[in-house]
């Protein structure tokens, strides 16, 4: 059976290699901890160690509606919260 000349097999097969893909940090003039921190920061601001916390262990879809409802709790109660401590720190006006 001879196989046809399919435009999408042919462009799927002829893409370019993928480039790894990470957080690159340049080492400038042997200063080894500056580029350690700028590397933490990238991590952090990237959430990839959350992530990986996250996909540690396997979590039941019910525990984890569970979490993220406590969480968006939380989060509205601590809005709250300083919404109300800014209302009370303001000057009254006379």
């Amino acid at each position: 059976m001879k196989h046809r000349f399919n435009k999408n097999n042919y462009q799927r097969n002829n893409k370019p290699a993928p480039q790894p893909q990470g957080l690159k940090v340049e080492v400038r003039g042997d200063d080894v901890n500056k580029a350690l921190r700028l590397f933490k920061k990238k991590v952090s601001d990237s959430g990839l160690l959350q992530t990986l916390r996250e996909k540690e262990f396997y979590e039941k879809p019910t525990t984890k509606k569970r979490r993220k409802k406590a969480a968006g709790i939380a989060r509205n109660k601590k809005r709250l919260r300083l919404e109300q401590e800014q209302y009370l720190r303001r000057p009254k006006r006379y």
